[in-house]
């Protein structure tokens, strides 16, 4: 039996994706790899090709008409993801390519102004690459040491742990608010409060977060935020980097060039207002005004309905994976996001996911970009299957039979 009955329009919701009518070798397409990226609907698709169609022209130092229109698009996309978010100003909204970029940007614009020899940066076990890498090469430029907060084999953060490992030398927290590995979502209020109370400013990873949970980064009260289009039903090559108004005054530019300047001589240059300053060069105009109709998108269909409903696939998936002999779920953090990965007896994550394409069925198998969380477990690599909005409970089904039909095979 399913669960008590979602309260999205599942058929209607269906229908604004394009893609989901596809078939894959034969089977409707059951699209679970939402955890690396969604897919589009068609008021995203729309609005994309429309800007081309009708508004485009390079934005922000045009006097003509189609410029000016396309300026305005641009900037209510920001004032969209300012209320997404519930940011207090429009100017905290840093448009970048992505959550890895606003992490670098963090990382070398804030980072390399502040950090000395011995000044300590503080992760946790669960991140993904874009989580460690930026640290790890500002830690080598400045002579800071990176710290690991641990986990539990459940893939919980170990709190009093992560809170011993606070110190005087800790100069900033960065971690992940939901794992794309496990599921796992973190106690970023808890979190940031302890690191409030020793004024450790709190970056968080918010690519997995943002898409699937509400999100209030004054609520939170979180320095830095970051997430990327392509996980909320935008397109790829768009995402943001919320900062506050203060640190964001007095972190110096990320990048030189166009439209991060006010005036330049060749003796000096003089930068612009925020959010500017971090916006160098022509930006992802398109994208990133289609990046406010997924944001209208979600919005529309709320972010609590979405959560609501993720949650219920999970729940039922994670039951009838557990009747299934010889799998072995990798993450069941209490909190934790509609993300399922497993590995199943004596079966490489590669054959699972190679033989449930057979069927249709797209899931993610590898490391996911958290290779130390492998490491942990003990493992080469997990498969992991990630729902959204638009997946139902008979997807869950037709994967569990695939699942089945994969072992049958090895045996």
């Amino acid at each position: 039996m399913h669960p008590h009955p979602t309260t999205l329009d599942l058929e209607a919701i269906r229908q604004q994706f394009p893609i989901l009518a596809e078939r894959i070798n034969g089977h409707p397409l059951v699209y679970l790899d939402n955890a690396a990226s969604t897919q589009k609907p068609l008021c995203v698709i729309d609005r994309l090709s429309e800007v081309y169609r009708v508004d485009y022209a390079n934005v922000h130092r045009g006097v003509h008409t189609l410029s000016q229109r396309c300026t305005d698009l641009f900037e209510e996309a920001r004032e969209k993801v300012r209320r997404f978010i519930n940011a207090r100003h429009t100017h905290e909204v840093i448009f970048v390519r992505g959550t890895t970029e606003a992490i670098n940007l963090v990382a070398q614009s804030y980072g390399r102004s502040k950090l000395m020899p011995g000044d300590e940066i503080l992760i946790s076990a669960m991140e993904h690459h874009s989580n460690i890498v930026p640290w790890q090469m500002l830690a080598l430029q400045t002579g800071a040491v990176l710290k690991v907060a641990p986990i539990s084999l459940e893939g919980t953060l170990l709190m009093a742990e992560f809170e011993g490992l606070l110190s005087e030398k800790t100069r900033l927290v960065s971690i992940t608010h939901m794992s794309n590995a496990l599921g796992t979502i973190n106690p970023v209020k808890d979190i940031i409060r302890l690191a409030h109370a020793r004024d450790i400013p709190v970056m968080l990873d918010g690519a997995q977060s943002a898409p699937h949970l509400p999100m209030d980064v004054r609520d939170l009260d979180c320095d830095f935020f970051a997430f990327s289009g392509h996980k909320l039903y935008g397109p790829s090559g768009i995402g943001v980097l919320y900062g506050k108004e203060s640190l964001l005054e007095a972190m110096p530019p990320y990048q030189g060039g166009g439209d991060m300047i006010r005036r330049v001589t060749f003796e000096e240059t003089e930068f612009n207002e925020l959010p500017y300053k971090f916006e160098a060069g022509t930006p992802n105009i398109a994208d990133t005004i289609a990046l406010g109709a997924a944001i209208d998108f979600v919005e529309a269909i709320g972010m609590a309905a979405i959560a609501d409903h993720e949650e219920q696939l999970l729940t039922y998936a994670t039951s009838k994976a557990l009747e299934i002999e010889g799998l072995r779920l990798i993450g069941s953090a209490p909190q934790k996001g509609a993300i399922l990965s497993f590995t199943l007896e004596g079966i490489h994550p590669h054959d699972i996911g190679t033989l449930l394409d057979q069927l249709g069925i797209a899931i993610r198998a590898g490391h996911h970009c958290a290779m130390p969380v492998m490491d942990f477990f003990g493992l080469p690599a997990t498969a992991r299957a990630s729902f959204a909005l638009y997946n139902t409970f008979d997807e869950v089904d037709t994967l569990m039979d695939g699942i089945r039909q994969v072992i049958k095979l090895f045996k």
